[in-house]
């Protein structure tokens, strides 16, 4: 364990050549060592706190659990991993939809806490079995469609917080982009952060925020802890985020190793188990579900150091701002309509990020198999299709990613039944070089007339 928290220093630990990068083991002088860390926190600090402001969990909490579920993960990995856990956008619809059930925060937490212990035990399987068949039972066309209707299907929520300031939302909305356009590095990456401090200036000036209860509380203590209730009528909307979770997580992992240079592979199921048991512990304690943060892979392109020391810089930044109470008030002090400005970005990118799954993957939608798939899905999340069995309620991201699984893999079967969509050959077949190969599970798929491209493309990174 001591051996695990020794870094080699990189050069004289002040400068970086060009084209020089610093390993996970390695690191640069703890003083920029510490300063990368503090520039990580800053990084996934809006994205983090959007998630307790949108779901009503409490900021100092959640970002606790985030400086926690960073430690563990940087545990489990032996330190040759870098991450850093914030908060996941996966889980804002199905606790929205406890809160419209009329249901607290405390049984949005026993959903959070189910889906990190099925993530975990996904993890075991993978590092028993192997990430391949991953890849199989969640292709691109199906997993680019879940990522897209958990970002789409709060569109609705989107416009009930613009309407509320449409002034403050607008001015909100506009300073995101412009600082997205305007400014180069790491502070045009902040832009989420700042359009929020511009757009809560504006809203100070028009008298639309409470600081009532920032001036009441303490500048140190404890975030507020709570325990899970059990009801476990809200699964069925909490379970399919595991599905996002996983492919943020094999995202993340293929990101860092073409950065890198170094094979992670073998590192897939221990991500899952950490990010899954994080998560788990996040939900037991009241905070919210954890996954790796795309805005910190950012920074470690930008700064050239995968150094994991930075991130035990990270946790601990994040950590120590969790024990100002004061500071989480600020957070929750955030106007509707500033939320309404940033969201009408933020649920939109999620849900093209699963449009980028489809584009960087290939997927061909002239194919009948992956055009209906795909736009039943889409119709089901962005409506929010709903019913109940008994007390059990589903909303669209649940039935949506059943079907999704339902449609693809059923349809592929009847089809290679009929003999509509042609079997791939058997391992070892002697078969043409035009022909798929027994791998390519995707390669096989309903043809039409105008498809004269070939197999697609299944290997890569699943983008996160």
């Amino acid at each position: 364990m001591a051996g695990m928290f020794h870094w080699k220093l990189h050069g004289d630990g002040k400068t970086l050549g060009p084209g020089e990068v610093v390993e996970p083991n390695e690191r640069l002088t703890w003083p920029r060592t510490i300063e990368i860390g503090a520039q990580h926190v800053v990084a996934m600090f809006g994205a983090t706190f959007l998630v307790p402001i949108l779901t009503h969990f409490d900021p100092s909490t959640t970002l606790f659990f985030t400086a926690f579920s960073t430690a563990l993960f940087l545990l489990i990995n032996k330190n040759i991993l870098p991450s850093y856990l914030g908060s996941s956008f996966g889980f804002i619809a199905p606790i929205t939809a406890v809160y419209s059930a009329g249901k607290g925060i405390a049984v949005a937490s026993f959903g959070i806490l189910c889906t990190g212990l099925l993530l975990a035990l996904i993890g075991v399987a993978v590092q028993v079995a192997g990430a391949v068949w991953i890849d199989r039972i969640m292709p691109p066309v199906v997993n680019g469609a879940i990522v897209a209707i958990i970002g789409f299907n709060l569109a609705p929520t989107v416009w009930t917080n613009f309407q509320t300031a449409p002034d403050t939302a607008l001015v909100t909305l506009f300073a995101v982009v412009l600082v997205a356009v305007l400014f180069r590095g790491l502070l045009g990456r902040l832009n989420i952060l700042i359009g929020v401090l511009i757009g809560y200036a504006y809203a100070c000036v028009r008298g639309q925020v409470d600081f009532a209860a920032i001036g009441d509380a303490a500048w140190i203590g404890f975030p507020r802890f709570h325990l899970p209730h059990v009801d476990f009528s809200v699964l069925p909307m909490f379970l399919p985020v595991v599905l996002v979770l996983i492919a943020e997580n094999v995202g993340h992992v293929k990101s860092v190793a073409a950065m890198t240079g170094h094979d992670y592979d073998d590192q897939i199921g221990t991500a899952l188990i950490a990010d899954g048991l994080g998560t788990t512990v996040a939900g037991f304690g009241g905070g919210s579900g954890t996954t790796t943060y795309g805005e910190n892979i950012g920074v470690m392109a930008a700064t050239k150091v995968y150094s994991t020391a930075a991130y035990w810089c990270a946790a601990g930044f994040a950590f120590v701002l969790s024990l100002c109470p004061k500071f989480g008030e600020v957070i929750n002090s955030i106007p509707a309509g500033v939320l309404g400005g940033v969201t009408t970005l933020l649920y939109g990118m999620i849900g093209m990020i699963g449009v980028q799954i489809w584009v960087d993957n290939k997927v061909d939608f002239s194919k009948p198999l992956n055009i209906m798939t795909a736009s039943i899905v889409m119709i089901i999340g962005i409506a929010n299709f709903q019913f109940a069995i008994s007390d059990v309620q589903f909303n669209g991201i649940a039935i949506g990613s059943i079907a999704v699984l339902v449609l693809y893999h059923g349809l592929k079967a009847i089809g290679r039944a009929t003999g509509a969509i042609p079997k791939a050959p058997s391992a070892g077949a002697d078969v043409p070089p035009s022909a798929p190969s027994a791998g390519e599970d995707e390669a096989a798929q309903w043809t039409s007339p105008k498809d004269v491209r070939g197999p697609e493309q299944t290997s890569g990174p699943i983008a996160g």
